[in-house]
Order: C-alpha cells, then sequence, then structure tokens
C-alpha cells in the first residue's frame, strides 16, 4: 500500500485532481466528507460542537449550519482552532478505519485540506500539493462558487500560504492550466505513484528522506 497526502489551498483545483487519480483507480479517503460525517445530527461530534459554539450554529432541522458557523471562525483564529480540536481527532480516526480496508497493494489518497496547517505531511509516504496563484484562487471561489471577494480572501488567509505548502510537497501538480492539461498532469503523476506502490518500501520512502 500507498499512501500519499493530497493537499492545496481553497480553489487550487484539489477536487478536481482527487477526482482525476480516482478514475486512475486510487482509493480516496476525503477528509473534508468525513469531518461532515462526524458532525451529521445525532453523532457526538455535532453534540460538542454545539457546546462549545451555541445552539446558534444549528439550522432549523437541528444539522450543523455550517456557512453559519464557517464566518465565526473563519474570523477568528481562537475559535477555529476551537472547531479544529474537536473535529479533527474524529475526522483522523475515520480515516485511519477507511485506510485500514483497503487493498494491500492500493495506493490510497487522503484528501486533506489543512495538511499543512496540522502538520500531517509524516503521516504519508508522500506528499501531492495541488498549487494555483492566488488570482486563480480568486477567481474560482468568486466567479465559480460565487463567495464575496472578503469572505474568499479571509478564507485564504485562515489557511497556510502557498510558500508552507510547497515546502512539504514531494509532487507539485500546477493547476494553472485548463482542464486537459491538468488531466494529462495527473495520469504522469500516477504512474509514479503506481510505480512507487509496487517498488516496495524502500521505494515508498525515498520521497521523504
Amino acid at each position: 500500500m500507498l499512501t500519499v497526502g493530497l493537499t492545496g489551498g481553497i480553489g487550487a483545483g484539489k477536487s478536481e485532481v482527487s477526482r482525476l487519480l480516482v478514475e486512475c483507480g486510487a482509493v480516496l479517503i476525503d477528509a473534508d466528507r468525513i469531518a461532515r460525517e462526524v458532525v451529521e445530527p445525532g453523532t457526538p461530534g455535532l453534540a460538542a460542537v454545539v457546546d462549545a459554539f451555541g445552539e446558534e450554529v444549528l439550522a432549523e432541522d437541528g444539522s450543523l449550519d455550517r456557512p453559519g458557523l464557517g464566518a465565526i471562525v473563519f474570523a477568528d483564529a481562537d475559535k477555529l482552532a476551537l472547531l479544529n480540536s474537536i473535529v479533527h481527532p474524529l475526522v483522523g480516526a475515520r480515516s485511519r478505519e477507511l485506510e485500514e480496508a483497503a487493498a494491500e497493494d492500493a495506493v490510497v489518497v487522503h484528501d486533506v485540506p489543512l495538511l499543512t496547517e496540522n502538520g500531517l505531511a509524516s503521516l504519508y509516504d508522500l506528499v501531492i500539493v495541488v498549487d494555483a496563484s492566488t488570482e486563480t484562487q480568486l477567481e474560482r471561489l468568486v466567479g465559480r462558487r460565487g463567495m464575496r471577494e472578503e469572505d474568499a480572501r479571509a478564507r485564504m488567509a485562515a489557511q497556510a500560504t502557498r510558500a508552507q505548502r510547497l515546502e512539504i510537497a514531494d509532487i507539485v501538480i500546477d493547476n494553472d492550466v485548463p482542464l486537459d492539461e491538468l488531466t494529462r498532469r495527473v495520469k504522469d503523476v500516477w504512474a509514479e505513484l503506481v510505480r512507487r506502490a509496487r517498488g516496495g518500501p524502500a521505494d515508498r520512502r525515498s520521497a521523504r528522506e
């Protein structure tokens, strides 16, 4: 098994890269998806979030009001750290369960938005960073997702810097390109991942040394 940490700033196109890797044959463990699952109604995770932030973070149907909570935590570093301290251990435990269920020869890609911020690079055989310019990130967030520029910049500022992400990267996928070029680049990366997965422990470790 080869374990890969995949990360990138908001709006960099990490989700598209993870989709393409799955098409190639990767087993995807999506930290964002798991983060939603662990705070669904009736879970201990949601109860802990409500205890920390109050019932105002709940929607009328009892689910988590994600936009409302996001507006609170992304404007306050201490509140963001508090939320992370609740959610991240739950996400980590579920991610380990899914990894243990994968085949022995699988390439397991952990899609982890805050991999850099939480110092998680050492958990994986190698780290892939999806990189895009600040201008491209803003264009995607404002133009495609409909975010206000002020909110987009706040989300970006709450994450690691571009330089910090690149510092931990073993492989960088530049996503300031059209989709067809991105697809070609991901296929090249996949070929390298398969080579490492088949090469044994020494091959898997080589990128981290």
